[in-house]
């Protein structure tokens, strides 16, 4: 049975999209990725609205089980936080109309998951998005890339959750190291207590 993710990293100028397909164990295969863009120039509303329709556009034709969005921090620079915190919101709100369930993952969550390094740069985390889904290039631009690693971020968690609570060592001994590390990190929080198309075409929902 497969699952369908799409990752969004929110952005004003460019929005990533990206939905990967996971299978059985950790298998993970690209469906589409890309970028909605806007100009600086234009009426923020307008970008805003852009931004929407496509978003909605996406989960209208891609029908994804989870939706998965960059957790936005404050940064130094207001007005760039500003327009992404509206965008990581119109994510939220496209996902729930449609009935799909939202996931929010921090930058350094899914640097860690990708690359078992939580302070990883772009670059490392476009090459590890690369060998995951076996692409022949690096995805670009680098909001593309985020948004798959967002995708496989959740869906790495999900099976990571699964390992917790089903106990299979079998399955748990063919996962990567980043997976390793992420399910520890899992386990970890829950004892706690804390419980512009770019590189590929639409692919079929079979």
């Amino acid at each position: 049975m497969s699952f369908r993710i799409l990752g969004v990293d929110p952005g004003l100028t460019r929005c990533g999209l990206g939905l990967v397909e996971a299978g059985r164990g950790r298998s993970l295969r690209l469906v589409d990725v890309g970028v909605a863009r806007t100009g600086a120039d234009e009426d923020p509303a307008h970008r805003l609205l852009h931004i929407a329709d496509e978003l909605e556009a996406w989960i209208r034709r891609l029908e994804p089980d989870a939706v998965a969005v960059e957790r936005v921090f404050a940064q130094h620079n207001v007005r760039t936080v500003t327009g992404t915190a509206q965008v990581a919101g119109l994510a939220m709100v496209a996902a729930t109309r449609a009935g799909v369930p939202v996931a929010l993952h921090t930058p350094s969550e899914v640097k860690a998951a990708v690359t078992g390094n939580g302070r990883a740069d772009k670059a490392q985390v476009q090459e590890m998005v690369r060998r995951i889904l076996g692409l022949e290039q690096r995805p670009q631009p680098a909001d593309a890339a985020d948004a798959l690693a967002l995708a496989i971020t959740h869906a790495w968690r999900a099976h990571a959750v699964g390992q917790v609570h089903g106990g299979d060592d079998a399955r748990a001994g063919r996962q990567t190291s980043a997976q390793q590390a992420w399910a520890r990190a899992e386990a970890a929080a829950r004892s706690g207590g804390r419980a512009q198309r770019v590189t590929a075409r639409p692919a079929g929902r079979g």
